[in-house]
């Protein structure tokens, strides 16, 4: 009887342990497993390569430190190529098979599309992903945690600057013909709607190509005073250099996805005078304490590491998961970490302050402009507070 009992005991006590290891997935006793699919790999791969570049420098730098409550942080990424199809199959992965806590620093619009879904369904925190789509920013997805401001403030930000300040009024756009890019063209049009404007052409090219002269052409023909990309920096650059070849000398605005580094060094000399807007500040600057932070963890986890504006994000990203975390207790789950972060509401990192609350999962709204000078990506102007 007394064996019986102890087997009955052991067993209960097996399934116990069972059950609460299965309430946090990815929660092991010495560390936390998260998991990321972004592009490693193809023409996106320096947007997902910086991101993950900065994750990790946040996450080392937190290890060194003790971890969170004694455990160390890991991420484990799969490259998807900016394709959707691989974004779903590596997430099935991620959240099925090595039983992630949360997914973090997803790349591009059409692959969180796909893949965010999945992470609601099992409750997944879907943290920072790398895009400003406007659907991640419905309330109801109380999984998603923004990090960056949406494209639709980036755009008002930018046909601002364009119409108020520099009064140019024929505003043509090139947008890449999927979510990401009809999310833009979308906020550029209402953006000039608001002001009793229209878009005065507008083209597309297809994903992961550099096929835009049709395009080019085809805003040639309606003489824009300048033109927003809302695309990647390879289709960006080759457009910008053949609108430079053929006279088209409006200035040329990008959104942030497009990867400044890339575009610039993709540009060469016909990237003289070509704006960005940016979601995180200026990271070679010295504004706020964040940026010597970041620069210090950057190049303490990779010696050969250059300040990029992704892996700055990256780097936000994984501190404000850090400190989540902190505040979700010993033993973290999926849930407690989404409503440690609710409850806290206000995060200071470094300076840079994101908000959360119920019902609503922005962050920032902050919008920065840069421009390209001799090469190199420099500040323009603040675009908004």
């Amino acid at each position: 009887m007394n064996i019986w009992r102890t087997g009955t005991l052991a067993a209960m006590l097996w399934l116990a342990a069972t059950a609460a290891h299965a309430q946090s997935p990815g929660v092991f006793d010495d560390h936390i497993l998260f998991g990321q699919s972004a592009a490693l790999g193809g023409p996106a791969a320096r947007l997902g390569s910086e991101m993950r570049r900065g994750i990790l420098a946040a996450f080392e730098e937190t290890n060194r430190a003790g971890g969170v409550h004694g455990r160390r942080l890991e991420l484990r990424s799969y490259d998807d190529r900016y394709e959707p199809e691989l974004a779903v199959a590596n997430t099935l992965k991620l959240i099925n098979d090595d039983h992630v806590f949360a997914l973090i620093g997803a790349v591009g619009t059409p692959t969180s599309a796909a893949t965010e879904p999945i992470a609601m369904a099992d409750g997944v925190p879907f943290i920072a992903p790398f895009t400003g789509a406007a659907f991640l920013r419905d309330p109801a997805l109380s999984n998603v945690v923004n990090i960056r401001a949406s494209y639709f403030e980036e755009t008002e930000a930018i046909v601002e600057h364009l119409v108020g300040g520099m009064g140019l009024t024929r505003i043509g756009v090139l947008f890449q013909d999927d979510s990401y890019g009809r999310n833009g063209l979308a906020g550029v049009k209402q953006a000039l709607e608001r002001r009793g404007l229209q878009v005065v052409g507008a083209e597309a090219y297809m994903r992961n190509t550099t096929a835009v002269k049709a395009a080019l052409l085809g805003l040639k023909r309606q003489d824009p005073q300048a033109i927003v990309i809302v695309g990647a920096y390879l289709p960006s650059a080759v457009f910008t250099q053949w609108a430079r070849k053929l006279g088209v000398n409006a200035p040329i605005f990008n959104v942030s996805f497009v990867g400044s580094a890339g575009l610039a060094q993709a540009l060469g000399p016909a990237g003289e005078g070509v704006y960005i807007s940016q979601v995180v500040p200026f990271p070679r600057g010295d504004t706020i304490p964040l940026l010597e932070q970041y620069r210090q963890a950057l190049v303490a986890n990779d010696v050969t590491a250059r300040p990029s504006f992704g892996s700055l994000e990256g780097y936000i990203a994984g501190r404000l998961t850090a400190e989540v975390l902190a505040r979700a207790g010993d033993n973290p789950t999926r849930e407690g970490f989404l409503k440690a972060l609710v409850e806290t509401g206000t995060f200071d990192i470094g300076g840079f302050k994101l908000t959360f609350g119920k019902g609503d999962n922005s962050g920032s709204e902050e919008v920065f402009l840069t421009v390209i000078k001799d090469g190199d990506v420099v500040p323009a102007e603040r675009l908004s507070q």
